[in-house]
């Protein structure tokens, strides 16, 4: 991670869960982290934490709503002229509505739409353009996705949520091949966790949290940490080696054991053929 020492990060759905875990994470090595959420307060708080902590890198929280367009561009704005542009992007923000295909409510399928995967795409050609812009050949997208990117669970509260995951899936692939294309070193990363302990479930079933509470009681889940540090591992591999997808899977067959398990990484010389 020495490299990244004082090169912009931005963290999206930075406030809670996975994305506080790796704002905090990245600090740590020294980076200047911005981390975005629709609000700042437990941003603010986390950045006196660290500050306090003498962690060697900054956090500064930014306010935005993810399902406007307009704001997410007002934000790279002010990340250009603040702090010249973004060297890593950490499409982290996701959230899901228990609407399923056959009963839900268009609004919530369009929301989770807007930010899973409309919000993750601009985030993505914003990063790519600032990258572009100030000749950053060796930056990194990575793109937090989920296990339901890969298998759409018996459970059909959460079937539009999985389609969203699948998309994000599809476009890591596809902004690997076009930056292929366009001949820069810039870096493309899925990384698909399974259950980990985070307050989604509990935003998920919010007016019922006994629900909630039991989906992280039925199994040892992942903690927001481990994702955290999956992110260094990924920004951590040589220049010349490109990790697309990492993904952890949750060995349930205990429910008192869980393996930090990677099923799968593909691993690609970004010097030849990406």
């Amino acid at each position: 991670m020495e490299r990244w020492k004082g090169r912009v990060a931005l963290v999206t759905g930075a406030s809670v869960g996975i994305g506080a875990a790796t704002a905090r994470c990245l600090v740590q090595h020294g980076m200047r982290v911005v981390g975005c959420a629709r609000t700042v307060d437990k941003i603010e708080k986390l950045a006196a934490e660290c500050q306090s902590a003498g962690y060697s890198g900054t956090l500064i929280p930014y306010k935005c709503d993810l399902s406007n367009e307009e704001e997410i561009l007002s934000m790279f704005s002010a990340i250009k002229t603040l702090h010249k542009g973004v060297d890593v992007c950490i499409n982290n923000a996701g959230l899901a509505h228990t609407e399923p295909l056959l009963s839900g409510k268009t609004e919530s399928w369009r929301n989770m739409i807007d930010v899973n995967v409309l919000a993750l795409s601009i985030c993505t050609r914003e990063a790519y353009k600032s990258m572009k812009e100030r000749n950053v050949d060796d930056g990194h997208i990575i793109n937090i996705s989920s296990m339901c990117g890969h298998r759409v669970v018996p459970n059909s509260d959460l079937h539009f949520y999985c389609a969203t995951k699948y998309a994000v899936t599809a476009l890591t692939e596809g902004l690997r091949q076009e930056l292929r294309e366009a001949k820069t070193h810039i870096r493309a990363t899925s990384i698909s966790p399974g259950i980990v302990e985070t307050e989604f479930a509990f935003r998920l079933h919010n007016s019922d949290p006994e629900k909630a509470a039991a989906v992280y009681e039925s199994i040892k889940c992942l903690k927001a940490d481990d994702v955290a540090n999956s992110v260094t591992y990924v920004l951590s591999a040589p220049p010349h080696v490109q990790v697309l997808l990492l993904t952890y899977y949750l060995c349930s067959h205990s429910v008192v054991w869980v393996f930090f398990f990677i099923c799968f990484i593909r691993m690609v010389y970004t010097d030849t053929a990406t």
